[in-house]
């Protein structure tokens, strides 16, 4: 039963998964064409979420000034998840809902891009945070699921939304990496170009 139960999960991811690649393969192209624009004009890519999506914000942005699967120099990129000085001070000076708009605030500048990340569209700190990003004329990458929430209400004409069609959080994050690492793998296609076989 247990093992049923196991695959059975699986199968789900797998299932959503095909049916999400045609309605985000644009989407997802369009946030390429956000970041490389960004990054190839100097800007930097700042990533922002809470839980599981504070976790890949993390993984995104060490992706970025790290490598993916390719060797290259590093390319320019916060997660606004991991200063604990800086949250916890927010946090308790002002409230926890400005812990990431502050820092946007901060550090944002025009050009620059924010990949917001909310399983339900609804996170208030996600919201401020592209409130703020869109004040500094920052482009936002939204992945979000569900409707994409209050957040598909907050976007303009040169966002780009990655809103996964379930309702789940666990499908909705398996959707949210792989969505990431499609980005990380394009963005080193467009600034290197295809990878010879050795």
């Amino acid at each position: 039963m247990l093992e049923q139960r196991i695959q059975q999960q699986f199968f789900d991811s797998a299932d959503l998964k095909y049916a999400a690649a045609e309605i985000l393969a644009k989407p997802i192209a369009d946030a390429v064409g956000a970041v490389v624009g960004c990054i190839t004009a100097g800007g930097k890519v700042m990533a922002c979420g809470n839980g599981g999506s504070a976790s890949d914000a993390q993984h995104f942005a060490a992706e970025f000034v790290g490598r993916f699967e390719r060797e290259r120099p590093g390319l320019a990129a916060i997660a606004l998840t991991t200063d604990t000085s800086i949250l916890t001070a927010i946090g308790n000076d002002y409230d926890f809902n400005s812990i990431y708009s502050k820092q946007v605030q901060a550090l944002g500048a025009p050009g620059d891009v924010l990949v917001a990340i909310t399983t339900s569209g609804n996170s208030a700190n996600v919201l401020a945070a592209v409130d703020a990003a869109r004040a500094k004329e920052m482009t936002v990458i939204a992945l979000t699921g569900r409707g994409g929430g209050k957040l598909r209400e907050r976007l303009g004409e040169t966002d780009v939304h990655i809103c996964v069609p379930h309702e789940r959080t666990a499908r909705i994050q398996e959707v949210h990496i792989l969505a990431l690492h499609c980005i990380c793998d394009a963005v080193d296609l467009q600034l290197l170009g295809e990878q010879e076989n050795t």
